[in-house]
Protein backbone atom coordinates (compact mmCIF):
# COMPACT_ATOMS: atom_id res chain seq x y z
CA UNK A 1 0.00 0.00 0.00
CA UNK A 2 0.93 3.62 -0.71
CA UNK A 3 1.33 5.97 2.25
CA UNK A 4 -1.23 8.94 1.59
CA UNK A 5 1.61 11.35 0.73
CA UNK A 6 2.28 9.06 -2.13
CA UNK A 7 -1.64 9.36 -3.72
CA UNK A 8 -1.78 10.27 -7.35
CA UNK A 9 -4.12 9.53 -9.67
CA UNK A 10 -1.86 8.60 -12.48
CA UNK A 11 0.63 6.90 -10.48
CA UNK A 12 0.42 3.69 -8.16
CA UNK A 13 3.45 3.85 -5.75
CA UNK A 14 3.92 1.03 -3.20
CA UNK A 15 6.52 -0.26 -1.45
CA UNK A 16 6.58 -4.07 -2.40
CA UNK A 17 9.44 -5.18 -0.66
CA UNK A 18 12.15 -3.99 2.07
CA UNK A 19 13.44 0.11 1.18
CA UNK A 20 12.09 -0.41 -2.58
CA UNK A 21 9.68 1.86 -3.75
CA UNK A 22 7.52 1.03 -6.79
CA UNK A 23 6.28 3.98 -9.19
CA UNK A 24 3.44 2.52 -12.07
CA UNK A 25 2.93 4.89 -14.26
CA UNK A 26 -0.99 4.61 -14.36
CA UNK A 27 -2.74 5.18 -17.16
CA UNK A 28 -3.39 2.07 -19.79
CA UNK A 29 -6.00 2.99 -21.48
CA UNK A 30 -4.26 5.78 -23.12
CA UNK A 31 -1.31 3.95 -23.20
CA UNK A 32 0.41 5.64 -20.37
CA UNK A 33 0.74 9.06 -22.31
CA UNK A 34 1.42 12.02 -20.59
CA UNK A 35 -0.50 15.37 -19.81
CA UNK A 36 0.99 17.33 -17.95
CA UNK A 37 -0.59 16.85 -14.31
CA UNK A 38 1.16 13.82 -14.90
CA UNK A 39 4.92 14.78 -15.64
CA UNK A 40 3.78 17.58 -12.75
CA UNK A 41 3.43 14.77 -10.10
CA UNK A 42 6.34 12.56 -11.65
CA UNK A 43 8.18 15.12 -10.66
CA UNK A 44 6.79 15.16 -7.02
CA UNK A 45 7.00 11.59 -6.45
CA UNK A 46 10.74 11.76 -7.22
CA UNK A 47 11.70 14.67 -5.19
CA UNK A 48 9.76 12.51 -2.26
CA UNK A 49 11.32 9.40 -2.86
CA UNK A 50 14.77 10.96 -2.99
CA UNK A 51 14.62 12.21 0.86
CA UNK A 52 12.68 9.21 2.03
CA UNK A 53 14.67 7.67 4.26
CA UNK A 54 12.52 4.20 4.10
CA UNK A 55 13.71 3.82 0.39
CA UNK A 56 16.87 2.73 -0.97
CA UNK A 57 16.00 2.08 -4.42
CA UNK A 58 13.21 2.32 -6.91
CA UNK A 59 11.59 0.23 -9.59
CA UNK A 60 9.73 2.48 -12.66
CA UNK A 61 7.04 0.68 -14.71
CA UNK A 62 3.81 1.27 -16.93
CA UNK A 63 0.44 -0.12 -16.18
CA UNK A 64 -0.85 -2.70 -18.61
CA UNK A 65 1.44 -4.65 -20.90
CA UNK A 66 0.57 -2.14 -23.56
CA UNK A 67 2.97 0.54 -23.25
CA UNK A 68 5.85 1.22 -20.41
CA UNK A 69 4.16 4.85 -22.29
CA UNK A 70 3.26 5.71 -25.44
CA UNK A 71 4.87 9.23 -24.69
CA UNK A 72 3.10 12.52 -24.76
CA UNK A 73 -0.60 12.73 -25.01
CA UNK A 74 -0.09 14.93 -28.73
CA UNK A 75 -4.56 15.49 -28.75
CA UNK A 76 -3.87 17.32 -25.01
CA UNK A 77 -0.79 18.86 -25.90
CA UNK A 78 -2.11 20.54 -28.86
CA UNK A 79 -5.02 22.07 -26.78
CA UNK A 80 -2.16 22.96 -24.03
CA UNK A 81 0.19 26.00 -24.13
CA UNK A 82 3.19 24.28 -25.59
CA UNK A 83 1.84 23.02 -29.05
CA UNK A 84 -1.53 24.65 -28.89
CA UNK A 85 -2.31 27.75 -30.12
CA UNK A 86 -2.40 31.09 -28.19
CA UNK A 87 -5.71 33.00 -28.46
CA UNK A 88 -3.66 36.38 -27.64
CA UNK A 89 -1.29 37.66 -30.61
CA UNK A 90 1.94 38.09 -28.25
CA UNK A 91 5.12 39.80 -29.10
CA UNK A 92 7.99 36.87 -30.00
CA UNK A 93 10.33 37.72 -27.64
CA UNK A 94 7.12 36.95 -24.78
CA UNK A 95 5.69 34.04 -26.29
CA UNK A 96 9.17 32.52 -26.85
CA UNK A 97 9.80 33.29 -22.95
CA UNK A 98 6.63 31.45 -22.16
CA UNK A 99 7.63 28.41 -24.03
CA UNK A 100 11.09 28.14 -22.53
CA UNK A 101 9.56 28.16 -19.30
CA UNK A 102 7.55 25.37 -19.61
CA UNK A 103 9.76 23.53 -21.51
CA UNK A 104 11.98 24.32 -18.69
CA UNK A 105 9.79 22.97 -16.12
CA UNK A 106 9.07 20.39 -18.00
CA UNK A 107 12.35 19.43 -18.31
CA UNK A 108 12.60 19.33 -14.12
CA UNK A 109 10.34 17.02 -13.73
CA UNK A 110 11.73 14.61 -15.45
CA UNK A 111 15.27 15.32 -14.23
CA UNK A 112 13.77 14.54 -10.69
CA UNK A 113 14.34 11.28 -11.59
CA UNK A 114 18.64 11.95 -12.58
CA UNK A 115 18.96 13.46 -9.54
CA UNK A 116 17.09 11.05 -7.47
CA UNK A 117 19.36 10.04 -4.77
CA UNK A 118 18.05 6.35 -4.91
CA UNK A 119 19.27 4.42 -8.03
CA UNK A 120 15.65 3.85 -10.57
CA UNK A 121 15.64 0.67 -12.36
CA UNK A 122 13.53 1.66 -15.59
CA UNK A 123 11.78 -1.78 -16.91
CA UNK A 124 10.86 -0.70 -20.15
CA UNK A 125 7.98 -2.40 -22.02
CA UNK A 126 5.18 -2.82 -24.76
CA UNK A 127 5.62 0.75 -26.64
CA UNK A 128 8.26 2.86 -25.57
CA UNK A 129 8.04 6.18 -27.50
CA UNK A 130 9.08 9.95 -27.35
CA UNK A 131 9.08 11.05 -24.01
CA UNK A 132 9.22 7.34 -22.81
CA UNK A 133 12.72 7.41 -23.95
CA UNK A 134 13.40 11.55 -22.12
CA UNK A 135 11.98 9.01 -18.88
CA UNK A 136 14.31 6.09 -19.66
CA UNK A 137 17.43 7.93 -20.51
CA UNK A 138 17.18 9.71 -16.83
CA UNK A 139 17.00 6.13 -15.07
CA UNK A 140 20.28 4.19 -13.68
CA UNK A 141 19.37 0.84 -15.14
CA UNK A 142 17.29 -0.12 -17.89
CA UNK A 143 15.58 -3.30 -18.80
CA UNK A 144 13.49 -4.57 -21.59
CA UNK A 145 11.20 -6.59 -23.28
CA UNK A 146 11.40 -8.76 -26.49
CA UNK A 147 7.99 -7.12 -27.17
CA UNK A 148 9.11 -4.00 -26.59
CA UNK A 149 8.99 -1.24 -29.31
CA UNK A 150 11.35 1.95 -28.99
CA UNK A 151 10.86 5.14 -30.78
CA UNK A 152 11.95 8.93 -30.63
CA UNK A 153 8.84 10.26 -32.31
CA UNK A 154 9.49 14.17 -31.90
CA UNK A 155 10.54 15.02 -35.42
CA UNK A 156 7.10 13.01 -36.75
CA UNK A 157 5.01 15.31 -34.95
CA UNK A 158 7.34 19.02 -36.02
CA UNK A 159 9.47 19.15 -32.65
CA UNK A 160 12.96 18.42 -31.57
CA UNK A 161 12.91 16.24 -28.70
CA UNK A 162 13.41 18.86 -25.98
CA UNK A 163 13.27 16.87 -22.71
CA UNK A 164 16.28 15.17 -22.22
CA UNK A 165 16.96 12.26 -24.99
CA UNK A 166 19.26 14.69 -27.40
CA UNK A 167 21.16 14.97 -24.17
CA UNK A 168 20.59 12.08 -22.42
CA UNK A 169 20.75 9.68 -24.99
CA UNK A 170 24.49 10.00 -26.41
CA UNK A 171 26.03 9.56 -23.17
CA UNK A 172 23.86 6.29 -22.27
CA UNK A 173 24.73 4.87 -25.49
CA UNK A 174 27.86 5.96 -26.56
CA UNK A 175 27.33 5.76 -30.58
CA UNK A 176 26.89 9.73 -32.27
CA UNK A 177 26.00 7.51 -35.57
CA UNK A 178 23.37 5.26 -33.94
CA UNK A 179 21.94 7.71 -32.42
CA UNK A 180 21.00 10.31 -35.23
CA UNK A 181 20.17 7.48 -36.82
CA UNK A 182 16.78 6.79 -34.67
CA UNK A 183 16.56 10.52 -33.44
CA UNK A 184 16.36 11.81 -37.08
CA UNK A 185 14.47 9.33 -38.76
CA UNK A 186 11.99 8.58 -35.96
CA UNK A 187 11.70 5.05 -36.64
CA UNK A 188 11.03 1.92 -35.14
CA UNK A 189 13.77 -0.22 -33.01
CA UNK A 190 13.42 -3.36 -31.14
CA UNK A 191 14.86 -4.35 -28.03
CA UNK A 192 17.38 -6.27 -29.82
CA UNK A 193 19.05 -3.81 -30.96
CA UNK A 194 18.52 -1.45 -27.93
CA UNK A 195 20.93 -4.19 -26.06
CA UNK A 196 23.01 -4.19 -29.20
CA UNK A 197 23.84 -0.22 -28.46
CA UNK A 198 23.88 -0.42 -25.03
CA UNK A 199 20.60 1.19 -23.97
CA UNK A 200 19.00 -1.19 -21.74
CA UNK A 201 21.30 -4.15 -20.11
CA UNK A 202 18.92 -6.73 -19.96
CA UNK A 203 16.05 -8.39 -22.56
CA UNK A 204 13.56 -10.72 -20.95
CA UNK A 205 10.78 -13.00 -21.78
CA UNK A 206 7.98 -10.22 -21.08
CA UNK A 207 7.05 -7.75 -18.44
CA UNK A 208 6.00 -9.94 -15.55
CA UNK A 209 10.21 -11.19 -16.29
CA UNK A 210 11.39 -8.06 -16.04
CA UNK A 211 10.08 -6.86 -13.26
CA UNK A 212 11.33 -9.93 -11.47
CA UNK A 213 14.54 -9.11 -12.10
CA UNK A 214 14.05 -5.47 -11.80
CA UNK A 215 12.97 -6.07 -8.28
CA UNK A 216 15.76 -8.85 -7.81
CA UNK A 217 18.68 -6.16 -8.55
CA UNK A 218 16.55 -3.39 -6.54
CA UNK A 219 16.29 -5.53 -3.32
CA UNK A 220 20.32 -6.25 -3.75
CA UNK A 221 20.69 -2.95 -4.05
CA UNK A 222 18.98 -1.89 -1.47
CA UNK A 223 21.05 -4.24 0.95
CA UNK A 224 23.93 -2.64 0.57
CA UNK A 225 24.92 0.61 2.88
CA UNK A 226 22.35 3.80 1.69
CA UNK A 227 25.70 6.12 1.58
CA UNK A 228 27.71 3.70 -0.40
CA UNK A 229 24.83 3.23 -3.00
CA UNK A 230 23.91 7.19 -2.85
CA UNK A 231 27.72 8.11 -3.40
CA UNK A 232 28.29 5.74 -6.47
CA UNK A 233 25.12 6.69 -8.48
CA UNK A 234 26.09 10.52 -7.73
CA UNK A 235 30.13 9.92 -8.69
CA UNK A 236 29.13 8.32 -11.54
CA UNK A 237 26.88 11.06 -12.54
CA UNK A 238 29.12 13.29 -12.11
CA UNK A 239 31.82 11.78 -14.19
CA UNK A 240 30.20 10.97 -16.77
CA UNK A 241 29.82 14.90 -17.56
CA UNK A 242 33.20 15.51 -15.99
CA UNK A 243 37.00 14.83 -17.11
CA UNK A 244 38.61 12.01 -15.19
CA UNK A 245 40.75 14.42 -13.35
CA UNK A 246 37.75 16.43 -12.18
CA UNK A 247 35.99 12.87 -11.24
CA UNK A 248 38.80 11.80 -9.25
CA UNK A 249 38.64 15.24 -7.09
CA UNK A 250 35.11 15.31 -6.32
CA UNK A 251 35.16 11.92 -5.73
CA UNK A 252 38.10 12.76 -2.97
CA UNK A 253 35.69 15.40 -1.94
CA UNK A 254 33.05 13.08 -1.13
CA UNK A 255 34.98 10.42 0.41
CA UNK A 256 36.65 12.56 2.46
CA UNK A 257 33.10 12.69 4.37
CA UNK A 258 31.86 9.64 3.72
CA UNK A 259 34.47 7.34 4.29
CA UNK A 260 33.80 7.66 7.95
CA UNK A 261 30.79 6.18 7.88
CA UNK A 262 30.18 3.35 10.35
CA UNK A 263 28.93 1.75 7.37
CA UNK A 264 32.32 0.44 6.54
CA UNK A 265 33.22 -0.68 9.83
CA UNK A 266 29.79 -2.84 9.76
CA UNK A 267 30.16 -4.06 5.78
CA UNK A 268 33.89 -4.89 6.82
CA UNK A 269 33.65 -6.82 10.19
CA UNK A 270 30.49 -8.65 8.37
CA UNK A 271 33.01 -9.82 5.12
CA UNK A 272 35.52 -11.15 8.18
CA UNK A 273 32.78 -12.89 9.91
CA UNK A 274 32.91 -16.90 8.87
CA UNK A 275 29.24 -17.17 8.90
CA UNK A 276 29.00 -13.89 6.50
CA UNK A 277 26.24 -12.90 8.50
CA UNK A 278 24.66 -9.88 6.50
CA UNK A 279 25.17 -6.69 7.62
CA UNK A 280 22.70 -4.31 8.92
CA UNK A 281 22.70 -0.50 7.75
CA UNK A 282 20.78 2.70 9.16
CA UNK A 283 18.68 4.58 7.37
CA UNK A 284 20.38 7.53 5.58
Amino acid sequence: MAPSNYSYKYFNVTFPQEHVAHVEINRPEKLNAFVEEMWLNLGQIFNKLSHDPDVRCVVLSGAGDRAFTAGLDVQAASQGSILGASGTKLDVARTATGIRRHIFEFQSCITAIEKCEKPVISILHGYTYGLGLDIASSTDIRLSTTMTLFSVKEVDIGLAADIGTLSRLPKCVGNQSWVKDICLTARQFSSEEALRFGLVSGVFGDKAEALREGFRIAGVVAGKSPVAVQGTKSIVNYSRDHSVEEGLNYTAIWNAAMVQTEDVKAAMLAGLQKDKKKPTFSKL
